[in-house]
């Protein structure tokens, strides 16, 4: 992908049309073009060369923004780090990474200069807002440069583009090696699912140091649309966003849709401009979504699934399906089976572990050959071109539909029969009352294994643990249903919403 390329067509033909808006501050295309090629710019100044890595630690800004483009443009490795990472998890990313350059916006409880002194590769500064003496000032950086001398780095589709550390919610984080031709595969997924066009406005509230957060910057910059960027995800500012900017389309997680139908004045905000809303990143209650929709009743529900490892979207609902409770059908440049333990295809309605191939693939898991190895499989006589095993658990029905059921890690064995967390969530659900659950395996001396569910009911709402396994008997079978139901004021989340288990794990197993 020739982001240089893009920015400067969009430049030229949509010029004072707004790209970014933050915090009401217009961006324009062609001042979005004249910084990132200024930054650019500075950047070489400041030595950067081609693959060299550039880590970006930063609040979701037009920063950020800028940061990301400007790595392209001079053919560095991008490695965006979430700016929720404490200190020693910094700077284990910027050792594995070897970055060379961090931008950065300073923390008070984070030192950079004792960053940067623990950072052997790290040789340059360039903070947002600071005064630090050893370090560079973007906005000093980008006013001091000249945009027409800037010349783009001449790239080729297997060069090195992004380092995108993962925030699964298992396991040590892994730093998931994306190459430039990557960079096409969210576009080409989303050219072919949606009718994305440059009369659109799209709202991010995810931190842009995901690969959800960074599927809007690539909408921006090929499809011309304008985003609106928040600093962080609030329900209330994210739905006042929507009803102020007319907002058409959004993907957003499925905590954060919890999150919105939890406010009493969610009834009050002009919902209608919304012309699709996608839910993304865990297998979701599809009940959940059809009650947002009574807010938003000219938008249409999709439900898509994909890793950051694949290039997401790799499966959205089709234009025109009611279908939400599957994740939807393939995307044509990449291919989807399911599999058994021995990696043998599954006929439609079983459920085993989604595998895909293709094209979107990642490079692999830097530095970690071992576990690239274990999850990407070469296929006999295509080179290059093996499967992924996604450790999703999934089936297929007849119609070509995709559903997902889980994780493998999700799997509760009780007396040696199979219960999918998050089928017991969604029973949950289908309760008024309920706004979050969330379900792990326990140890049982009996059956081995039990299911037990965390639950937060909604705001002023009075009922107890006997209660809710009463009515969700009504949509499990008994072996299904928790032996052990807990209530909560809230549950911990990742640092993209997602209910966290491993916490809830770990605070068990403690």
């Amino acid at each position: 992908m020739n982001v240089h390329y893009l920015l400067k067509e969009k430049a030229e033909r949509l010029g004072s049309k707004p790209a970014l808006i933050f915090k009401d501050e217009i961006i324009t295309f062609e001042r979005l073009y004249e910084n990132v090629s200024q930054l650019a710019s500075g950047m070489r100044q400041c030595g950067v060369r081609k693959s060299d890595k550039i880590g970006i630690y930063l609040p979701n800004s037009p920063q950020y923004v800028y940061s990301y483009l400007a790595c392209f443009c001079v053919g560095a490795v991008a490695v965006p780090l979430d700016y929720m990472l404490k200190s020693d998890e910094l700077l284990s990313c910027l050792n594995h990474s070897e970055a060379k350059v961090l931008i950065a916006c300073p923390k008070n409880e984070i030192s950079l200069n004792e960053i940067q002194r623990q950072v052997p590769s790290l040789k340059t500064l360039i903070i947002s807002s600071s005064d630090l003496p050893s370090a560079l000032k973007l906005d000093d950086l980008v006013a001091q440069v000249s945009t027409n001398k800037f010349i783009p780095a001449e790239i080729a589709d297997t060069d090195p583009a992004l380092i995108m550390y993962t925030s699964g919610t298992t396991g040590k984080p892994k730093g998931i090696l994306l190459n430039y031709k990557h960079l096409e595969g969210s576009p080409r997924a989303m050219e072919y699912f949606v009718d994305l066009s440059e009369k659109d406005v799209k709202l991010c509230a995810i931190p842009l140091s995901h690969i959800g957060g960074f599927i809007y910057i690539q909408n921006c910059i090929i499809f011309g649309i304008t985003l609106i960027l928040m600093e962080r995800f609030n329900p209330f500012e994210f739905l006042a966003n929507v009803a102020s900017y007319r907002v058409t389309c959004f993907h957003i997680v499925p905590a954060m849709y919890t999150a919105l139908l939890t406010l009493k004045d969610i009834g009050k905000f002009d919902l209608f401009s919304l012309r699709w809303v996608v839910v993304f990143g865990a297998p979701s209650s599809p009940d959940i979504l059809e009650r947002f929709h009574q807010y938003c009743p000219n938008a249409q529900l999709l439900n898509g699934w994909g890793m950051t490892e694949t290039c997401p979207p790799n499966t959205v609902t089709p234009l025109g399906s009611n279908n939400i409770a599957s994740v939807g059908k393939p995307a044509p440049h990449c291919e989807i089976k399911i599999v058994d333990e021995q990696g043998k295809e599954l006929p439609q309605g079983q459920i085993g572990e989604v595998i895909i191939r293709g094209w979107i693939i990642m490079e692999g898991y830097y530095k970690d050959p071992e576990e690239t190895a274990r999850v990407k499989h070469p296929s006999a006589g295509e080179a290059g071109d093996g499967w992924l095993y996604t450790g999703d658990l999934g089936r297929f029905d007849n119609e070509g539909f995709l559903y997902i059921v889980g994780r493998k890690k999700e799997m509760i064995k009780v007396g040696g029969q199979i219960v999918y967390a998050p089928e017991v969530e969604d029973a949950f659900y289908k309760h008024e009352a309920v706004a979050e659950a969330a379900v792990i395996g326990v140890p049982d001396q009996l059956r081995g294994e039990v299911a037990k569910a965390f639950v937060v009911l909604k705001e002023g709402i009075n009922l107890n643990p006997e209660d809710l396994r009463y009515f969700v008997r009504d949509h499990l079978a008994n072996f299904k249903v928790p032996q052990i139901i807990e209530l909560r004021e809230s549950l911990p989340k990742n640092r993209t919403g997602k209910i966290d288990k491993e916490l809830l794990k770990q605070e068990i197993f403690a």
